[in-house]
């Protein structure tokens, strides 16, 4: 069969051209398409967001090459810190304590900046002889037939693949066109992103705050800075947002507290809607997504991006090896181990912050001190912190060979 390209990947942000890197590397032809302009990605705009990067996307970045030009800008994260109290009263007695050296295998992650991480993503698809990329143009349509699928582009060109991969977020068109329902609501909860910068060093420590409105994170950045993700009521989230930068610190202290001593605004400041998005099926007909395409969760406990490398990682290694059998990458058969292998997982990430956000963004009694004892318990039990500790690293499931750092 003469196709224009193994895979075609609607999307260019962070999941499409990690996936394409990998592929590449194992000898797939993958062509990106992507609405944005190219230049967009240069843009200073995207400066001051972050990722906290679980130790197994770290290792899938050194497995695809990527991570030599990121370590030097890269925070580790050491200890976790999760407490429970409300905005200006500080935290509850109670709170759980993660600390690394519980596990033998270093940092439970690193946070890595969007203006580090982003470029080092496209210069490496530039790079790439097997990737071809399509800024600027949209998908408008695409085809499924037994052997293909064809894409019609918004200029009038067509590509003809043996898969498409969706990596364009939680609206996902690629997944509309595909039949694929979604299932989801919001949380009326918005959240406000920024990086501050703070007189006391953070150690490497990861805070979790957590208030009746919503959590606050508090993630180090390499040298006095941290990255904020704040999450309000999207009523006081508009009032808050409307503020100057020095109104919006105001109403930031009480809550972030003075253990880093003053803390200043260090970049331009951000929002989005909070909503659970969980795509009714991860594959149709010749067709497979991943990231929010197929799974927008709550950022509470920073695992989005981290996820969607999860389904990348699965993805590769699947479309790999049906390569080397011989067999039809874009098959029903293909297709099914995907999403057997990445459904029940995401699934279960989705309904978990889905659970924890219930329970804790409120000011219940019964629930306040059900949730103190609870994570009074998880830090009294040694076996019990080693187990959130893998899970915040990434280290639990069934790993594809890419989040072990090998090669596909």
């Amino acid at each position: 069969m003469d196709t224009d390209s193994d895979i075609v990947i609607v999307g260019g942000g962070l999941n499409g051209p990690a996936l394409a890197i990998a592929l590449a590397e194992a000898g797939v032809s993958v062509t990106i398409i992507d609405a944005l302009p190219e230049q967009t990605f240069a843009d200073a705009g995207f400066d001051g967001r972050s990722y906290a990067l679980a130790l197994s996307s770290t290792r899938m970045l050194q497995a695809t090459g990527l991570w030599d030009g990121l370590e030097d800008n890269a925070q580790p994260m050491l200890d976790i810190k999760v407490t429970d109290g409300r905005a200006g009263e500080g935290p509850s007695p109670f709170f759980m304590h993660f600390d690394h050296a519980e596990i033998e295998e270093g940092p439970m992650g690193y946070m890595v900046e969007d203006r580090h991480l982003r470029p080092a993503l496209q210069q490496a698809i530039n790079q790439a002889p097997a990737v071809t990329r399509i800024n600027g143009v949209r998908v408008t349509d695409q085809l499924a037939d037994a052997t293909s699928i064809t894409v019609t582009l918004d200029d009038g060109r067509r590509i003809r693949a043996r898969l498409l991969v969706g990596c364009d977020g939680r609206g996902s068109q690629t997944a509309q066109r595909a039949g694929i329902g979604r299932t989801g609501w919001s949380y009326d909860q918005t959240a406000l992103v920024c990086a501050i910068r703070h007189e006391l060093p953070h150690n490497g420590v990861a805070h979790q705050f957590f208030m009746p409105p919503g959590p606050l994170a508090i993630l180090p950045l390499t040298g006095n800075r941290a990255s904020i993700v704040w999450s309000e009521t999207t009523a006081n989230a508009a009032r808050i947002n409307a503020m100057s930068d020095a109104d919006y610190l105001d109403v930031l202290r009480p809550r972030f507290g003075s253990f880093l001593g003053d803390i200043q605004l260090a970049g331009a400041r951000y929002s989005y809607p909070l909503s659970l998005s969980l795509a009714n099926s991860m594959t149709a007909p010749r067709v497979a997504l991943a990231g929010d395409a197929a799974h927008g969760v709550h950022p509470i406990a920073g695992q989005g991006l981290n996820a969607g490398f999860r389904d990348i990682a699965a993805l590769a290694e699947v479309i790999t090896d049906a390569r080397r059998r011989g067999e039809d990458i874009g098959s029903e058969t293909t297709l099914a181990a995907y999403q057997t292998w990445r459904r029940f997982d995401n699934t279960t990430l989705a309904l978990a912050t889905d659970t924890f956000n219930r329970l804790f963004s409120n000011d219940n009694p019964i629930l306040r001190a059900t949730r103190d004892i609870g994570m009074g318990i998880v830090g009294k039990f040694p076996a019990l912190r080693r187990g959130f500790i893998r899970e915040a690293a990434g280290l639990t499931g069934e790993l594809p060979r890419l989040m072990k750092g090998r090669p596909l």
